[in-house]
């Protein structure tokens, strides 16, 4: 190659990193106090329930809900801190060293000191530091499946464009730096990427929850103080009686609840190589209905092979035998180690002696090669099918099958290579042995995940910046219909396809290349793969360890145990708050005194608390669909439950008011007893959608719940911090809790009847 006089000066190297800065990737640095402090509505959630809990004297409640902040606080700390480690490590990569030609001489600089304008050399196996134009190459190949998707090897000419981040395959090449830095598609990329912010579905849904009845709360609140400040009660009592209620009623334990159920599935999920960087995005993916994946690395295996040998003159074996004579003096090529990965796997056991050898390059597009076997010489070539057949003696028949068949497997997406032969050292006057087809191998679990997928709900669509023929091939191996097959996608049609399809479904995004990342990062679920760049590790939501998606099943179905559990559970809650807050009005509008004392408000609300952190292990049953948040269904559930404790709450109040003839300091006592009572069995209820005692709660519910209603019966029977109740009482209670469960039970039917 001819040295061309195309470099820079000291000064206007010095000039130039003046004007345009470093070749590195900005980082981002804000201050750690506001990375930790950064306000968010769980956050938020966390320190009113805090709030709250320490001015009503629970302690144990205040210091635990502190806790569980600083541990949100710290998980949020830390994905943002792996977001920064993806730049650094990227940084890092590109601190290499490059040839430079400066001052009229060839020099070695760090990559880190390149400016626009340099001129600089790329040989194979180096890494491009910068976007750079090419002025003179020689059999110069790149591969950049990271930047774009696509596994094949790229040959680069005069004038073509290189992104930084490419890695040269063979060849040498002199070539200008344009960008550096952010200003590179790589660092652009990244730039775009850290504008996009994201919501879980459920994390939203359950804030509207918590809103709503902090909203029912608070009106029954207003309600009650108003009517018992109109009777002439103390305003002493009305302000505690309001704190107790709006610490029964508004949902103090949901974040609590929230962060257990999903930290708890977060752990199991990181024993079966699936890490979960953003905690709800597990809740996402319970209710994503549309996956985009990569084709390259993800789907397939990323390794070129031999798919089919197809034979003319010669046996099957024995083209395979000449293709590795023509490369077996060339392993640096991926083609040519391919081929020989081939033929080692047939288990031939052929002598061979290699005297003269010529590697392809972009004007030969052959390599070629003399051989001995045993005492006779062979020529042999293999490569582009044109090139081999110019060097052919064919008849027209085998012309018209040798293009008939280049036709065919074009079509079909396989990449061909054709193999010659002669039985002397002429390379003019050969004999056309067959074709290799190549391809990039579908992974062996692929079509099985697929095939779950669909079976669950979920539309997958292949994305890939391969060639149409290539994709439509490897997305009919995989059972893939041709509108969910997507070639020749340039980053930002991916990024486009993910914001679309958002507007109508929950989408997840699988893929392991800086052409993934925008799309990764914009939609609702962004999964990197095993051989993801750490950049799209750093920004995907979820990362899977193992190679291919299969671990992605344990995923979807974890996460659909989370979210029935977390939608059981907000059933639950509306209710109670419901029942709580409407029984108190209702009764106090009627009879002008209160059903509770504030002290026993408070006990409820412990005693409630407790046995819901259990609901993180509860059993539950998952559809073969994607989970719907139906807040419809779930509020006419919700209310018809709350209805059924309003009646039977205000019915037993009357019946001790009345009928027994108790006065207000037992009716109270049993009236505490009858709330945790049934309370905890609307749990058992509430959790699934059949027969409560078709599908019984976990072990875990069954005893966190059983002893916290033995310990309020105890409080009631023996008389702690309120007044004792006999033993008949105390059975009436659990008799008519028992009875009316029976009754919740009947609004499952009618809830349906009212959607539908």
């Amino acid at each position: 190659m001819e040295t061309k006089t195309l470099g820079l000066t000291s000064s206007e190297v010095q000039d130039r990193s003046k004007e345009y800065g470093k070749n590195k990737i900005e980082e981002r640095k804000p201050s750690i106090i506001l990375k930790i402090f950064k306000p968010t509505p769980i956050k938020i959630m966390f320190l009113i329930a805090a709030v709250l809990s320490y001015i009503s004297g629970k302690l144990f409640d205040f210091y635990f809900i502190l806790v569980l902040l600083m541990v949100n606080s710290g998980l949020s700390f830390w994905q943002e801190r792996k977001a920064d480690n993806a730049i650094k490590k990227l940084n890092e990569k590109l601190q290499i060293n490059v040839k430079v030609f400066r001052d009229n001489s060839w020099i070695w600089v760090n990559s880190i000191d390149l400016v626009p304008g340099d001129f600089i050399e790329l040989a194979m196996g180096d890494i491009v530091p910068a976007d750079v134009e090419v002025v003179e190459s020689e059999n110069f190949t790149i591969s950049d499946a990271t930047l774009t998707g696509e596994s094949l090897p790229k040959e680069k000419k005069n004038n073509d464009k290189i992104y930084s981040g490419s890695f040269v395959v063979t060849g040498l090449c002199k070539a200008t730096v344009e960008f550096i830095g952010s200003k590179t598609y790589f660092g652009k990329t990244l730039q775009s990427v850290e504008k996009i912010e994201k919501k879980s579905v459920l994390e939203k849904d359950i804030l509207d929850i918590a809103k709503f009845l902090s909203i029912v709360s608070l009106l029954g609140i207003v309600i009650v103080a108003v009517v018992f400040f109109l009777r002439g009660s103390p305003i002493t009592d009305i302000l505690e009686l309001g704190l107790s209620l709006a610490i029964a009623g508004i949902p103090i334990a949901l974040p609590t609840v929230m962060t257990l159920i999903i930290s708890l599935g977060v752990l199991k999920l990181s024993s079966e190589n699936v890490i979960v960087r953003r905690l709800s995005s597990l809740e996402d993916l319970a209710t994503f209905d549309i996956l985009f994946t990569d084709k390259t690395g993800t789907l397939t295996t990323n390794q070129i092979g031999i798919e089919k040998v197809i034979p003319y003159s010669s046996k099957e074996q024995e083209v395979l035998f000449y293709a590795f004579l023509s490369s077996v003096k060339d392993s640096r090529s991926i083609i040519s180690q391919c081929i020989i990965k081939k033929y080692t796997e047939t288990k031939q056991e052929n002598s061979y002696e290699i005297l003269d050898f010529n590697s392809a390059d972009s004007k030969t597009k052959r390599s070629f090669a003399i051989a001995k076997l045993g005492n006779d010489k062979i020529s042999v070539t293999v490569g582009a099918p044109q090139v081999i057949l110019s060097f052919c003696n064919t008849d027209d028949q085998t012309k018209k099958r040798f293009e008939k068949d280049l036709e065919i497997y074009a079509q079909t997406g396989f990449r061909t290579l054709a193999v010659a032969f002669s039985k002397t050292a002429d390379n003019t006057n050969m004999t056309l042995a067959g074709l290799l087809l190549l391809s990039d191998p579908v992974r062996a679990d692929a079509r099985n995940v697929i095939d779950f997928l669909k079976d669950n709900g979920v539309r997958v669509k292949m994305v890939t910046g391969d060639h149409v023929a290539i994709a439509q091939r490897v997305g009919h191996d995989l059972g893939l219909s041709e509108e969910d097959i997507y070639a020749e996608v340039l980053p930002d049609d991916k990024l486009k396809l993910a914001t679309t399809a958002k507007r109508e479904h929950v989408v997840a995004m699988t893929g392991d290349g800086i052409n993934d990342l925008p799309a990764i990062k914009a939609a609702n679920i962004g999964i990197a793969v095993s051989n993801a760049l750490d950049a799209v590790k750093s920004s995907a939501d979820i990362v899977l360890l193992s190679s291919g998606i299969s671990v992605i099943r344990d995923a979807i179905l974890e996460s659909r145990k989370i979210f029935a559990r977390l939608y059981s559970y907000s059933v639950y809650r509306i209710s109670e708050s419901f029942r709580l807050i409407g029984t108190i009005v209702i009764l106090g509008l009627m009879t002008g005194s209160y059903p509770l004392l504030p002290i026993q408000l408070i006990l409820l609300s412990i005693l409630n608390d407790l046995p819901i952190v259990s609901l993180a292990y509860n059993h539950v049953k998952i559809g073969t669909n994607p989970a719907k948040i139906n807040a419809k269904a779930r509020l006419i559930l919700s209310c018809l439950f709350g209805v059924v404790g309003i009646i039977n709450s205000v019915l037993f109040f009357f019946i001790l008011k009345d009928i027994l003839h108790l006065n207000i300091a037992l009716i109270q006592t049993a009236f505490f007893l009858k709330l945790t009572v049934s309370g905890h069995m609307l749990i058992y209820v509430a959790h699934t959608s059949e027969k409560w005692y078709k599908y019984l709660p976990s072990m875990q519910v069954l005893l966190a719940t059983t002893i916290t209603q033995l310990v309020a019966t105890c409080f009631a029977l023996f008389g702690f911090l309120m007044v004792q109740i006999p033993l008949s009482i105390v059975l009436l209670v659990w008799l008519w809790a028992l009875v009316w469960m029976q009754v919740s039970e009947l609004m499952k039917p009618l809830q349906k009847f009212f959607v539908h």
